[in-house]
């Protein structure tokens, strides 16, 4: 009897609630806020238990904010300074060696290659570094990034983890890269330079260059590796549309690249060949900078703002990881999430364990050894203390082009010696079965090279879910993959094969590793 007393005086409601759903709807449209008196009673209307609720359910999707899903929205500012890791280590890295003399390098020995800012934030023992106010200014275009819980993925492994990522992707470029393209740009703009040269793998630092360069007035020339230059060509599409001159590299420009076709005319190329070539045509032009994407201190120095921003973040959730993945390649986007968690686990305030994830295609950090060698094919660049397969290594061309690098950033080869941090090494394809779990569960498609610490993350949910231990994973999310998606392609369809390191080829470019006696 009650059902159809209600029934009976539920169209009056419903034409109410069309009517005002509709008005709501136009003021909405014209910028104009809806009335802020009860949207569902009028004046001679009586208001009954079922009006109350309805109005109460709408009231919340019209007015309340909405959280969204896995976001953890938390409003922090974009960092002002960049945070050195070398300030805090009590056993300092060693230095970088001169090419000819084998003895320490003088800064203005980098003077050719770099503008003088940089070269004093590449050897500097201050703790914090001020970020340009102009840098900052680029920076609004896109940071602060989003650091995402990935709940659906966390549902689909049953894990009693909580998997959290902190995803660079929503740059111009696509990437992290543009953190420490955009300052090394406008360093050297600053410092009158008219053009820059360098290298790149997969394209994500090459286009991210090319972006900072539109913005400052420079002159941009890139050499791309030939696997990816042929594998990825929308990166070198980016690229030429942010105005730069793109090679294959080895190319026939320089002598270097000249050298390693005649050799090996059907050369897939390598990040140390490309920057050989970068290197030469800095070297021998006065009017040219070089850049890097990767390696060096001053461009882990730039990624910190990664981790500056994700502690604020996991502070204002009161989470702190129990573990932080990353993978690594040169090791700028796995340093710039970790370093400052580093010097939170120094201070005592918190002890996760950090994971570097590498290819096992190109494993400096668990295969190689740990000496001086060249940064670049040609031995050109300064000699670093590193983990190396050695200066001549030329990996098998997997799908992570950004990965395919003979040697680990000093700065995180010190870190590992010194037991701070852990490495492993995953084959392309458990990486990109992972990736296309993760693409199914978070909506994203990552890039080849965060596919590995999706993997690693993974793993150690898993695990979790044996255990039962509620730990809280960090990834390191470093770019998307929506270039990358014939690496995709191939997986899909079971064409993708996995790719170990060469034990002879890793032997024979060990032997030319420079005899350095400390």
């Amino acid at each position: 009897m009650g059902c159809s007393k209600r029934s009976s005086s539920s169209p009056k409601i419903v034409r109410r609630a069309a009517e005002i759903s509709w008005r709501r709807r136009f003021h909405l449209h014209r910028g104009e806020p809806p009335s802020l008196r009860s949207p569902f009673v009028g004046p001679d209307e009586k208001l009954n238990h079922f009006t109350l609720k309805f109005k109460s359910s709408v009231h919340k999707s019209h007015y309340q904010p909405r959280a969204k899903a896995n976001s953890c929205d938390v409003r922090v500012e974009i960092p002002k300074q960049w945070y050195n890791l070398v300030a805090d280590l009590s056993v300092k890295p060693p230095p970088p060696l001169h090419p000819m003399t084998h003895k320490p390098l003088n800064p203005e020995d980098l003077s050719p290659l770099f503008p003088d800012e940089l070269i004093k934030q590449e050897v500097t023992n201050e703790r914090f570094i001020s970020i340009p106010d102009e840098v900052i200014d680029v920076f609004r275009l896109w940071r602060p990034t989003p650091l995402i819980r990935a709940k659906r993925l966390e549902r689909l492994l049953e894990t009693p983890a909580r998997i959290y990522y902190k995803y660079e992707g929503t740059s111009p470029a696509g990437s992290h890269k543009p953190n420490t393209a955009v300052p090394q740009a406008w360093y050297n703009a600053k410092q009158g330079v008219k053009k820059v040269v360098t290298e790149t793998g997969a394209g994500q630092w090459g286009s991210s260059l090319a972006f900072a360069c539109s913005l400052f007035g420079l002159n941009c020339e890139v050499w791309q590796v030939r696997a990816s230059y042929d594998q990825k060509p929308y990166r070198r599409l980016m690229m030429q549309t942010w105005g730069a001159k793109v090679h294959p590299s080895p190319s026939t420009v320089t002598n270097c690249g000249k050298k390693i076709l005649e050799s090996d005319p059907s050369s897939p190329g390598s990040l140390g060949i490309a920057i050989s070539e970068a290197v030469e045509v800095a070297a021998t032009n006065v009017d040219t900078k070089y850049c890097l994407g990767s390696v060096l201190n001053h461009v882990l120095l730039h990624q910190t703002v990664i981790g500056e921003e994700c502690l604020k973040q996991l502070e204002a959730i009161n989470e702190t990881p129990d573990i932080i993945i990353g993978c690594t390649g040169g090791g700028s986007n796995f340093g710039g999430l970790a370093f400052p968690f580093i010097r939170e686990k120094l201070k005592g305030r918190m002890s996760p364990i950090f994971r570097a994830v590498e290819p096992t295609a190109c494993p400096s950090l668990t295969k190689g050894i740990y000496a001086y060698d060249y940064g670049d094919t040609a031995g050109m660049t300064p000699l670093m203390k590193m983990h190396t397969l050695g200066h001549g290594f030329v990996p098998d061309p997997i799908h992570a082009g950004g990965l395919r690098y003979h040697g680990m950033a000093p700065l995180i080869s010190h870190v590992y010696e010194l037991g701070f941090m852990e490495a492993v090494a995953i084959p392309q394809t458990e990486c990109f079965q992972a990736a296309v779990q993760f693409a199914r569960t978070e909506g994203l498609i990552p890039a080849p090279e965060p596919t590995h610490a999706i993997a690693a993350a993974i793993r150690e949910a898993l695990n979790c879910k044996a255990t039962g231990e509620e730990k809280v994973i960090l990834m390191a999310m470093c770019g998307h993959g929506h270039f990358d998606l014939a690496a995709y392609d191939k997986y899909l369809h079971g064409d993708m094969i996995d790719l170990s390191y060469s034990t002879e080829k890793v032997q024979a470019s060990l032997a030319a590793v420079p005899q350095v006696v400390p």
